[in-house]
């Protein structure tokens, strides 16, 4: 029987993937102009929104919670708050203004993988760009990271009650949500894929639990104030990670191989 890795195993972890796209982002410079040219004005206003909703429905809450939480009403009620502020600040902006920035910063980590000939079935590329995120081209085919859906929204609202639960009424409120948010996670590595959707419902159904964990993450991230915005960006660059690998998995098993980008890897930040 072979032996397990417990340093490989952690570090394949799916739930570990939105952190290492937040350090990966932030450690390679020619990412920082897609925060800057859409995201910062939105967190800005991100900000508002928590502001607003911490004034004046914060203290409401945390007495209306007291009966039965006690303490823990002021932790519960500022998960709530947040949730909250979440599910609006998504409503909102996420699906109207920065998918497009999202599915940039996926692609251009495909491209630094070595995933060029992936994402050229998508836009068009230019092999003299500076690096990943210049050479981005046009769109060939529709372009979008994560479908926005209602129905998401919908769960995201109707769970939020699960906070009343104390202690681990958050955990079950983000298990519940992971999935979902978790499993859109490759809607842009399927469609490059030219997987249809029976494919793609196949291949998210053979990583349910993997795809939940990263939602669950994602999920919590999303709950920092101000900071959401900047961390829809790095879990998007997380999940090309993670999509990275999977290509170059399944790229092997056809007898192909699949070498990191050099050039951008080894770009000085």
């Amino acid at each position: 029987m072979p032996s397990l890795n417990p340093v490989k195993l952690v570090g394949g972890a799916s739930w570990l993937y939105p952190i290492k796209g937040i350090f990966y982002f932030l450690g390679h410079t020619r990412y920082y102009p897609l925060f800057r040219s859409r995201l910062i004005p939105v967190t800005l206003l991100s900000f508002v929104i928590y502001g607003i909703l911490f004034t004046f429905a914060y203290l409401p809450i945390v007495a209306f919670l007291a009966i039965w939480h006690g303490p823990t009403a002021w932790i519960n009620g500022a998960f709530l708050i947040l949730g909250a502020g979440s599910a609006v600040i998504a409503l909102l902006f996420e699906a109207f203004f920065v998918d497009e920035t999202l599915v940039d910063t996926f692609d251009a980590v495909l491209v630094d993988q070595g995933c060029q000939e992936l994402v050229s079935r998508g836009r068009l590329l230019d092999e003299t760009a500076p690096n990943s995120v210049k050479s981005l081209g046009k769109p060939t085919i529709s372009s979008v990271y994560s479908p926005f859906s209602f129905r998401q929204i919908a769960l995201f609202v109707v769970t939020l009650p699960l906070s009343f639960i104390p202690i681990v009424g958050i955990f079950f409120f983000l298990i519940v949500n992971g999935f979902y948010a978790g499993s859109l996670a490759h809607y842009r590595l399927y469609k490059l894929q030219g997987l249809s959707k029976k494919e793609q419902k196949k291949e998210v159904s053979k990583r349910k639990l993997k795809y939940t964990w990263f939602g669950a993450v994602h999920l919590s991230l999303q709950l920092v104030p101000g900071l959401s915005m900047l961390f829809l960006l790095t879990s998007a660059a997380g999940s090309g990670l993670w999509a990275a690998k999977l290509e170059k998995e399944r790229t092997l098993t056809q007898g192909a191989t699949i070498q990191p980008n050099e050039r951008y890897e080894d770009e000085p930040v």
